[in-house]
């Protein structure tokens, strides 16, 4: 896991939505309000109220720190000043050309890095990771994006939620752009369906942080026995006929279980044309059905032990063996390695069918 607190660093906390309109600046503020009536130096660096009154109101008496003629952040301005807390509003923001950083997560990275606090806000389409799945929903491409790995470092990442009927009776009344015309692309992006999806994209990202910091505690209190705030899944990958099936099974478990699921390869020999094409398209099935992988290298019992111990695995599936008793006796059982490896890991063995897959 990254190191959320290099010493001698300020620490992040991220305001999450799933759409422009559902009060993360709102929240943000209201925070900021709260530090500074227990004493801590709180500025503006830059806040986007975009012409919503309650939110220009609720800025109230927070002093503001000028940003550079171009309008984007004055990074030295606020390291100079040395406040406990800035306010920085749109981390995914792609800065004016001219500017210092291309992008406004550096900025904060700087501001970070000189023991500055930061709050900020950022919508989940912005996440890289996540840039493909929410051109699919959505049918647009965002192009301002922030690296998943700024979500990770946060301190705390709190998500500010409102159904999507709530948010589209917001858009309705002229709430989320005031004073501005909503144009018809803008109503399409506020679809109910899209809006439900990523709604549940921002939850499970939430989520998926709550789990890090669970993770960071078992390894802190040397706690083996898996702990997680929801399931992970491991699909054991082998180049064979029947990985596929075996995937779709996987990602079916996953999606009963609102589960984190990986798929994971163990190379233990040099693979040949006809494996290599079937691992690979294995792994395009992966990656179309949104299901994460890795490839590891050495004895496969021992890697597979090692990779479920290290990331919390909770569910392990993997089909029938194809090692035959001769191979059973000399290399031993990956199944039987593994059901007494794991003992609080449930495992399971799917069934495979003498069929081919078309795929390959």
């Amino acid at each position: 896991m990254l190191d959320k607190h290099p010493q001698g660093s300020g620490k992040l906390k991220i305001f999450l939505g799933f759409a422009p309109g559902v009060g993360k600046t709102f929240k943000m503020l209201d925070e900021a309000i709260r530090r500074k009536r227990r004493g801590q130096d709180v500025v503006a660096g830059l806040i986007d109220a975009k012409g919503r009154a309650a939110t220009r109101e609720e800025i109230g008496d927070i002093e503001p720190v000028a940003p550079l003629p171009n309008g984007e952040l004055d990074v030295n301005a606020i390291i100079a000043r040395r406040p406990d807390v800035v306010l920085v509003d749109d981390l995914a923001h792609s800065n004016a050309p001219g500017s210092p950083e291309a992008k406004r997560f550096q900025d904060v990275e700087k501001i970070l890095a000189n023991g500055i606090s930061v709050l900020t806000t950022v919508n989940v389409q912005n996440l890289e990771s996540l840039n493909d799945s929410v051109a699919d929903i959505t049918g647009v491409r965002v192009s301002d994006t922030f690296p998943d790995r700024i979500l990770h470092q946060a301190e705390e990442v709190e998500l500010v939620d409102l159904t999507p009927r709530a948010l589209i009776n917001r858009l309705e009344r002229g709430d989320v752009y005031p004073g501005e015309e909503v144009s018809a692309e803008t109503r399409d992006w506020f679809r109910e369906g899209n809006l439900a999806s990523l709604r549940e994209l921002a939850m499970r990202e939430a989520t998926h942080h709550v789990d890090e910091d669970v993770v960071e505690y078992r390894k802190v209190k040397h706690i083996e026995k898996p702990w997680a705030a929801n399931d992970r899944i491991m699909i054991c990958v082998s180049p064979t006929r029947y990985s596929l099936r075996l995937i779709r099974r996987g990602w079916r478990v996953g999606q009963r279980l609102h589960g984190d699921v990986v798929a994971v390869f163990v190379q233990d020999g040099p693979l040949g044309e006809r494996e290599a094409k079937i691992l690979q398209n294995d792994f395009s099935l992966a990656e179309r059905l949104g299901i994460r992988t890795a490839t590891l290298k050495g004895d496969v019992s021992e890697q597979l032990i090692d990779y479920a111990k290290q990331n919390n695995v909770t569910q392990i599936i993997l089909g029938h063996p194809d090692r035959t008793r001769i191979q059973e006796m000399i290399k031993g059982s990956i199944v039987n390695d593994l059901i007494k490896a794991l003992k609080t890991v449930d495992i399971m063995v799917i069934a495979t069918e003498r069929t081919a897959e078309p795929e390959h």
